[in-house]
């Protein structure tokens, strides 16, 4: 989901333990103008869903390209070859974790609707088991048995969010917004382009002349610095320290590039 400007400025203001910047982020007028901003979002089919298919969708494609890449110089195979591996690997790797993503995305949505349609069947027919049910939660949760009861009665006045409560409560499921097909498009989308960083300057060197001994280290540059920017962006998802991220990401690929070239050079030196 999409992260508001004043979550961030109180995540800010926690890791410098600001009291004051702290505050400032949890003034009534701007959690009121928050709320109902992303309201709006929420309902108006923003597309902030499918920025971790994208992120993770990105990061898999330029590790994988990469390393076939890495290993291919490696072997000193030659660039036509090169090429057709990494762009098959490109597309086939592409269309499996997006098939995997829609598959993924269509599953979830049809466990949490099944889910979800007995919740409603038990609220319409077994209303006070239900609502022993949610008492028991809460009070498990830690709630005083009078707290526990004043919640029970206030989430089961409107049926809806009665069965919501017990979505949440009891089973501990979220309504997935993500449309599988989308979801789909979006892993694949950005599993090609990031992928496609790798491969641009041998492709490059089929129209204009390119010296063979700097193709691979600007190759590995441009995917140092892809993998970077990625990595830093999942913070769009997980929310944690930016740089951190993108020099984690930064050297899971370049572990990852070093075995595949690692695995040329050695299949080379036997004659492979």
């Amino acid at each position: 989901m999409s992260l508001s400007k004043r979550v961030e400025d109180a995540r800010r203001a926690f890791a410098k333990r600001d009291l004051e910047a702290a505050r400032e982020a949890h003034t009534l007028e701007r959690i009121v103008r928050t709320a109902r901003r992303e309201h709006i979002e929420e309902h108006g089919g923003a597309g902030h869903a499918y920025i971790g298919d994208m992120v993770y969708g990105g990061l898999d494609g330029i590790v994988t390209t990469f390393a076939v890449v890495s290993g291919v110089a490696g072997a000193q195979l030659g660039v036509h070859v090169l090429l057709i591996l990494g762009l098959a690997n490109l597309f086939a790797d592409g269309f499996s974790m997006a098939t995997g993503a829609y598959l993924s995305a269509r599953a979830e949505r049809e466990y949490y609707e099944r889910e979800l349609a007995r919740e409603r069947w038990e609220v319409e027919h077994m209303p006070e088991a239900e609502r022993a049910e949610l008492y028991e939660i809460y009070l498990q949760q830690g709630y005083t048995q009078e707290d526990a009861q004043r919640l029970v009665e206030i989430k089961t006045r409107d049926p809806e969010l009665w069965v919501k409560a017990m979505m949440v409560e009891e089973l501990g499921l979220l309504p997935d917004e993500r449309k599988p097909f989308y979801s789909a498009l979006a892993t694949f989308g950005a599993f090609v382009l990031a992928g496609a960083v790798p491969l641009l300057i041998y492709l490059a060197g089929l129209v204009v002349a390119i010296p063979t001994e700097v193709r691979f280290p600007v190759a590995a540059g441009l995917s140092a610095l892809a993998l970077f920017g990625l990595g830093a962006a999942k913070v769009f998802v997980t929310h944690l320290n930016s740089l951190r991220s993108g020099l984690e990401m930064l050297v899971v690929g370049g572990l990852a590039a070093s075995v595949a070239y690692g695995v040329g050079v050695l299949l080379r030196g036997l004659g492979v």
